[in-house]
């Protein structure tokens, strides 16, 4: 169990869950049961206090309008929690720049984001490697599945298939 100690005063490590499913992964292990599953184990066994889980369901990574996502950013800015627990850092974000911009806001509130699956030793010097690694790929992802989108789409087209919604 992991406990703080701020002024004399114990206090749990208070810990929310992001998750996230975007239209176009909605694979099981992205599912958000699934998701929240995982990261609801990892905080039982860290011994944190779950209070909250923050769900954005079929809205894209990339995109910082996430109704949840606000929502949880206003919550650790009130210092109502210490982590963010997310199945995958893609889960928070798949563009670098959001990543970067919305850690270090919360890192100010001394809000930290967590992954289960790719988890990081920030007391090592090579941890800001890995993380901007992990974002970098995130964002690579998404690219990369726009333009086979557009591709598909296309040769679709080609074929006299309707590619409209």
């Amino acid at each position: 169990m992991l406990i703080l100690f701020y002024w004399g005063v114990l206090t749990l490590t208070k810990a929310v869950i992001y998750a996230r499913y975007s239209s176009e992964a909605q694979s099981d292990s992205f599912s958000i049961p699934a998701q929240l599953n995982v990261c609801r184990d990892y905080i039982k066994k860290q011994g944190w206090e779950l209070l909250d889980e923050y769900i954005d369901e079929a809205l894209s990574g990339t995109s910082d309008k996430r109704p949840s996502f606000q929502r949880m950013i206003v919550d650790a800015a009130n210092k109502e929690f210490d982590r963010v627990v997310v199945y995958a850092y893609d889960r928070f974000s798949r563009n670098r720049y959001d990543q970067v911009t919305f850690k270090h806001e919360l890192r100010s509130y001394g809000v930290y984001v967590v992954s289960v699956t790719q988890p990081i030793d920030h007391s090592n010097p090579d941890s800001v490697l890995l993380e901007s690694i992990y974002e970098g790929m995130a964002e690579s992802y998404s690219r990369k599945l726009a333009r086979e989108a557009v591709r598909g789409s296309v040769q679709a087209a080609k074929q006299g298939f309707w590619t409209g919604g």
